[in-house]
């Protein structure tokens, strides 16, 4: 293999010839093997960084900071790695030491040896265009990272949303399917009052719709970002007016409304953003947990649980029991939830480990925050397409515990009272009457009124209170 050497405070170090990246992403790629996961594994990172980078490019250039045949093979360089080039040059491992530095110059390096070759030159030929002073220019690790992080994340919600924004419509879809079918609904998973199972299904479409709303005022938050305060947030190596126009040009490239933080020093070391955006990605996972629970109940069976609904088979349940199937896509949807809820508290301890005017445990943010919406963003799409889509109704089933509940009683209480029909309800728990044949027995309501107070109409919504219709 052909090797070329690279020089830095530390020494020499050989390298590939053919790698693009340079000597400080080898050092880091020699010192963190934490995860396995390099930053390729995110492209919305990659691409976030290479928008940094022109974005920084174009900013220089345009103060006069920058010489233009430089800017312009940066910039280029930077359009490529968005275009999908060279992704796989992005080695470092998400966790890492430094704050993101290794991320930082991994990146540098790449473009700066992709600026090289449009300009004529070989790789490592740095005296031609340097990765610090000329890729970097006017930036810090500090500034550049985690503004990166910031869009990269924002572009990551973006199908997450779109998968959710599916999976809603497919809950509605079986709402509106399943709106003439009157099931029990349970509270403690005993029996309460009557429902539709098209209710059930399209309050679980509501549920998740809140969190759009709120995936995007998360958003909101990320868009202030630290570009231009470099180290700490004084700005120290850049012009006054490069923090105000390098953020123009990354908001144009980016397509995301970003704006300066009021406070340079302030953004440079708080996480609040990044802790917020975590709680809502852990409030979504939640409610999907709980969807997925109640598909799991409201299966169970399919003989001897609730079985008012049938979830696609998707595979074979048992290794030893001929015949089962095993509601596989809701317990994956619920392990998923399990870890972005503990994704939230790797974020919540690592903010909270900031010290002064930096917080060094930025790469653990960044990689639990883009690895929880990608593992959301894939549970949505296969809760969709592999269940909800294809779930059918129990018609019968519904009907028959409709019949033998004796929860119905609740609809009677303003017209024979809570003790009398607390006495009529312990009575059919204990025979296995049902209610409306105690009534009758009892000449409590006469059979019209009773037709009426337990038909679908009256105990399915609001009504207003009729006469007692108790038998003179």
């Amino acid at each position: 293999m052909q090797m070329r050497t690279e020089h830095d405070l530390l020494g020499d170090k050989h390298l590939p010839e053919h790698c693009w990246y340079g000597i400080q992403t080898q050092r880091a790629l020699d010192n963190f093997t934490i995860t396995g996961v390099p930053i390729s594994h995110f492209p919305e990172l990659v691409n976030a960084l290479a928008m940094v980078k022109l974005a920084a490019a174009a900013a220089n250039r345009d103060l006069g900071l920058l010489p233009a045949h430089k800017a312009e093979a940066i910039i280029a360089a930077c359009e490529q790695v968005c275009q999908g080039h060279l992704h796989d040059q992005f080695v470092v491992d998400m966790i890492q030491g430094g704050a993101g530095t290794s991320t930082n110059m991994n990146a540098n390096e790449v473009i700066a040896n992709l600026a090289l070759a449009r300009l004529g030159h070989a790789r490592g030929e740095y005296q031609y265009l340097h990765p610090n002073d000329d890729v970097n220019r006017s930036q810090s690790t500090n500034d550049a990272y985690p503004t990166a992080a910031c869009v990269a994340i924002q572009c990551a919600t973006d199908p997450l949303i779109d998968s959710l924004s599916s999976l809603i419509d497919a809950l509605r879809d079986k709402g509106q399917a399943f709106a003439g079918i009157v099931k029990m609904g349970r509270t403690q998973l005993q029996d309460a009052v009557p429902m539709t199972l098209g209710q059930e299904f399209e309050a679980f479409a509501v549920t998740l719709g809140e969190d759009i709303d709120r995936l995007h005022e998360a958003c909101t938050l990320l868009c202030e970002v630290n570009l231009g305060g470099t180290a700490i947030g004084t700005g120290l190596n850049a012009h006054p007016d490069y923090s105000a126009l390098a953020i123009r040009h990354l908001a144009k490239v980016s397509g995301k409304p970003l704006v300066p933080a009021s406070n340079l020093i302030e953004a440079t070391s708080d996480m609040g953003a990044f802790v917020f955006f975590s709680g809502m990605l852990k409030r979504l996972a939640i409610k999907l947990s709980k969807l997925a629970n109640d598909l799991r109940l409201l299966s169970s069976g399919p003989r001897t649980g609730l079985g008012e609904i049938h979830l696609p088979a998707v595979q074979p349940g048992s290794s030893i029991m001929p015949g089962k199937v095993n509601p596989v896509i809701p317990e994956a949807v619920n392990q998923t939830a399990f870890q972005v809820i503990a994704s939230d508290l790797a974020v919540t301890l690592a903010a909270e480990a900031g010290q002064l005017q930096l917080n060094a445990m930025e790469p653990l943010i960044v990689y639990n925050l883009l690895n929880a919406i990608r593992m959301l963003r894939s549970a949505c799409e296969m809760l969709e397409l592999r269940c909800i889509r294809g779930i059918q109704a129990d018609t019968e089933r519904c009907a028959a515990h409709l019949n033998n509940s004796i929860g119905v009683i609740t609809a009677l209480v303003p017209h024979i009272g809570y003790s009398q029909a607390s006495r009529i309800a312990s009575i059919a728990l204990h025979t296995g009457a049902t209610v409306r044949e105690l009534v009758l027995a009892e000449a409590l309501l006469t059979e019209e009124t009773l037709d009426r107070l337990l038909s679908p109409q009256a105990m399915l919504a609001p009504s207003l209170i009729e006469a007692s219709g108790r038998v003179a």
